[in-house]
Order: structure tokens, then C-alpha cells, then sequence
């Protein structure tokens, strides 16, 4: 292992350690009665304990996040800014040491993934920061002799649910316009992965009241279920598979409060003839998240390339993928991890399983899986594109959530338009041409939120970002989304005439 520059101001496994069993509830530690073992995918090793947190858990951060409320909707929005803000400063200067728990935690390379996710997660509190002083109204021109106006606010205790595989960028996403906004936040943490997110907490949370921002972590059941369903609890957002965004959907509308969903996607990536092949071929490798072994929404899994380029594509990016480096997530060498657990590797192998059936199939694997040390092979994957399928096959219908891609030929521009709206997700999506007119007419039939031409850029903030169908309702990263997801607009007219 290489060294890296930057100094430790807090050691990881001391970290680790010291957040083994804890809730964060009104800026206090609180352990669990019940715990989880939380696993180094690299290694198989237990690398600590989750807190497994219930009812009392839940409702005690519940009443902590509510119990802050009002002191801090009164707080002004540019006073609620700057310290946002000043939290995400602070989570900075304690980017190395945080980024290397959360490779240990979620299996993902240090140096591809994980100090990447760190400066973004920081970026975005910084960002929504900055925005306190755009939680405009506005006057309505309804009647000469009244003042018609409209007026932002809070909504009050926001529940955020977490994924395990981008934790804290998803986690800034949603709590920091929720903060920012007026509310209060419950988090609850994956269980998977929770001390990055808990450290991260930590930091905000110094930087705020206390009770404004609280962490619970534990099974969905046991914890998010609770969350979900509490009175006290003004608004959910939850990013995560399709069939628990519809349990969260359904115990929201049981309550009639909003809901935010970010969840699957199969995104099509459409290259044409007269794309730029070396450019598409670095779309294709940073757009299917190779590096995050392809754990994202937004990974374009399926790739649709011209009968003309084809065989110089295959080329271009088989070489690639075979040069990438799989291995020890903390090797400063490594460039692609491991599967989260041992589940989701199951699941991927599955999918790969059946595409093999497929008479006229081709399953291309790339790279070398990494041997010997203290490293277990067991959930390392190779990056794999998948030839010859169907168009109704699960592989190119269903979301796998592994470094998988279906490569499929299409020599027609409007058939190929129409295979790409076909998934039912509607999340991202790109098409790689030189020609402006085929831009602008894909960028208006692609049936997704999220369209780029001739780049694969991942989450940007202050680009609103969001889904279609089955991958979700609403928007983030932007201030749209601190606006229309976590404040309520209030109409106020005003009669001083006789």
C-alpha cells in the first residue's frame, strides 16, 4: 500500500470502535440494547457493530428531532446556512479518516470512490448553505388594496432513509436542504454501513442546536418502519430498492405526508455512428460506476451501440476494463472493490446465471480477481458485458446492481429510441452523437429525469436531478428541491381597507 499525504486528525478504527452500537439522539451518543455485526466485505471480517435500534430508540430521536423544532425554524435562514455550511468545512478537514471507513465499511476503492464521495458530500452541505438566503416568497397581484403575498416554510421532523452504497452524498442530499430549510432530520443509517454516515453526523450535529440532526440505524423493519409510520414525523425522503420506496410510499400516504423517492434505474446509454468512440468509451466505463463495481441507480447498464462501431468499441473498452485493478479497497492501487455482502453478490451471479442460458449469449469478464493477503475473494466481481440477449430478458429489464452491463446493437434511430423508454424506469439516461439535431430530438423522447449528451457526469450539485416511473418521485441536489420538498408554501392576504 502507497502512503497518501493528508494526515489523520481522527484514526478510523478508533472511529470505528468508539461508534460500535451507538445512535445519535439529541447530540448525544445512545447505545442500543440490541446490535448488528456490520462486516468488511474485503476481508470478511467483523469490522464492528450496528446499533439494531426499535420503537424506543426511534421514538426517542423522533421527540429530539421534534423537541428542536420550533427554536430552530424561528433561527434565520442565512443563520441556518452558515452553519451548515461551517459543518460541511469541518467534515473537510476530516475527509481522509472518514473516507477510509467508509471503505472498510462498504467494500469501495479509496482512491476511485471513497475520497470522492467524502469531498461531495462536504461540497453539498456547503452548497445548500449558500442557499438560506433563497427561501423567497412572493406579492401576487390579486387586489390594489390588499397585500397578497406567499411565505415559506418548514415542514418540521424530516425522516431520511439511507442506501448503503453512496451513504453520505445521498445523506447531504437530503438533510442538508432539510436543514437549511428550517426542519429537523432523523437519519436513519444503513445498517450495512453506518459509522461514515454516524462520524459525519457528529461533525453537523457540533455545528448545530442540539436535537437538530439525529441518526438511528437498525433493520427496516424494526427502525425504518417505525420512522415511517411516526405522527410526529412531517416527511420522508428514502433512496433505495423499488419494493421498500413503495412501502415507504404507502405508510406516507397513510399519514397524508409528503414523500420522496429515488429509487431503480436501468439507464440507457445510446451511442451513434458518429459518436466520438473514445469519448463514449469513457461515458460507458464512468457512467456503469465500474469503480463503485456498478452499485448505482444510475449506472448505464444498458449500452446501445451502432452496428458500425461495435467491434472497435468492444475493443476499446474490453482493453479497459481489463487494465482496471481489483482488489484491497484501502490499496492506493486499487480501482475497483468489493460487493457490498454476500447477498447482493448472489444476486448479480444470478442474473449472469441466466443471461448464460441464452443460446446465442456472450458473457465477457474482465480484469483479475485479487488473491492471497488478508483479502477474501468471495465477493470481489469482475466487471462483465453481457452480448446476444433479448430485449425482454431480465438482464436488460431489471435492475442487477453489480459492475454488469447488457451491450446491445441497434442500427435503426427510432427502434432504439423506443427499446430505451421500454424498462418502465425512467431515471438517467445519454446519447453520444456529433450531430446537434439528433441531440436535441433524443434529449425530448428519452423518457428520463436525468438525459446528458456525450458525458456520464454523476450527481452534480445545483443540477436538479430525479426520476420518472418506477425510479421515483421528486427532485435533488438543487434548489428546487430545498424549496418544493422541504418547505410548505402558506398564501397570505391582508385587509386593512374599512
Amino acid at each position: 500500500m502507497t502512503e497518501h499525504s493528508p494526515s489523520l486528525q481522527i484514526d478510523p478504527v478508533t472511529a470505528i470502535r468508539s461508534l460500535a452500537g451507538q445512535n445519535l439522539i439529541g447530540g448525544r451518543r445512545v447505545p442500543s440494547a440490541r446490535r448488528l455485526p456490520v462486516l468488511n466485505p474485503a476481508t470478511g471480517t467483523q469490522l464492528g457493530d450496528a446499533a439494531d435500534a426499535g420503537a424506543v430508540e426511534t421514538d426517542a430521536a423522533v421527540a429530539a428531532a421534534r423537541g428542536a423544532f420550533d427554536a430552530w425554524a424561528r433561527t434565520p435562514a442565512r443563520t441556518r446556512g452558515k452553519a451548515v455550511a461551517a459543518a460541511g468545512r469541518a467534515l473537510a478537514e476530516q475527509s481522509e479518516a472518514i473516507a477510509r471507513i467508509l471503505a472498510m465499511e462498504t467494500g469501495k476503492a479509496l482512491r476511485t470512490e471513497c475520497r470522492g464521495e467524502v469531498a461531495v458530500a462536504a461540497d453539498l452541505l456547503e452548497f445548500y448553505g449558500g442557499l438560506g438566503s433563497e427561501l423567497k416568497g412572493e406579492t401576487v397581484p390579486y387586489n390594489p388594496r390588499m397585500l397578497t403575498m406567499t411565505i415559506r416554510e418548514p415542514l418540521g421532523v424530516v425522516a431520511a432513509i439511507l442506501p448503503w452504497n453512496v451513504p453520505l452524498v445521498l445523506m447531504m442530499l437530503k438533510i442538508g436542504p432539510a436543514l437549511v430549510a428550517g426542519n429537523t432530520v432523523v437519519v436513519k443509517a444503513s445498517e450495512e454501513a453506518p459509522f461514515a454516515t454516524l462520524l459525519c453526523a457528529e461533525i453537523l450535529a457540533a455545528h448545530l442546536p442540539e436535537g437538530c440532526v439525529n441518526v438511528v440505524c437498525g433493520t427496516g423493519a424494526d427502525c425504518g418502519a417505525v420512522l415511517t409510520a411516526h405522527p410526529d414525523v412531517a416527511k420522508i425522503s428514502f433512496t433505495g430498492s423499488e419494493a421498500v420506496g413503495q412501502a415507504v410510499y404507502e405508510a406516507g400516504a397513510k399519514r397524508i405526508v409528503p414523500v420522496s423517492l429515488e429509487l431503480g434505474g436501468k439507464s440507457p446509454m445510446i451511442i451513434c455512428a458518429d459518436a466520438d468512440l473514445d469519448r463514449a468509451v469513457e461515458g460507458a466505463l464512468s457512467g456503469m460506476r465500474f469503480t463503485r463495481q456498478g452499485q448505482s441507480c444510475t449506472a448505464a447498464s444498458r449500452i446501445y451501440v451502432h452496428a458500425d462501431l461495435k467491434d472497435a468499441f468492444l475493443a476499446k473498452i474490453g482493453a479497459r476494463l481489463d487494465a482496471m485493478v481489483i482488489g484491497d479497497p484501502l490499496d492506493e492501487a486499487t480501482e475497483i472493490g468489493t460487493i457490498i455482502n454476500a447477498r447482493q453478490a448472489a444476486t448479480i451471479r444470478r442474473y449472469v446465471a441466466m443471461a448464460e442460458k441464452v443460446e446465442d449469449a456472450e458473457i465477457r469478464r474482465y480484469g483479475r480477481l485479487p488473491k492471497g493477503g488478508a483479502i477474501v475473494p468471495d465477493l470481489f466481481e469482475q466487471p462483465t458485458l453481457i452480448l446476444g440477449l433479448p430485449e425482454d430478458h431480465p438482464c436488460v429489464r431489471e435492475e442487477i446492481f453489480g459492475p454488469v452491463a447488457v451491450v446491445q446493437v441497434w442500427q435503426d434511430y427510432d427502434d432504439v429510441i423506443a427499446r430505451a423508454n421500454t424498462s418502465g424506469y425512467g431515471l438517467a439516461a445519454t446519447i453520444w452523437t456529433r450531430d446537434l439535431n439528433t441531440a436535441l430530438d433524443a434529449t425530448a423522447r428519452l423518457d428520463a429525469g436525468y438525459v446528458q449528451v456525450n458525458q456520464n457526469l454523476t450527481i452534480q450539485p445545483n443540477v436538479s436531478y430525479g426520476g420518472f416511473g418506477r425510479s421515483g418521485l421528486g427532485k435533488e441536489a438543487s434548489l428546487e428541491a430545498m424549496t418544493e420538498h422541504f418547505t410548505r408554501k402558506k398564501t397570505i392576504v391582508m385587509n386593512f381597507d374599512g
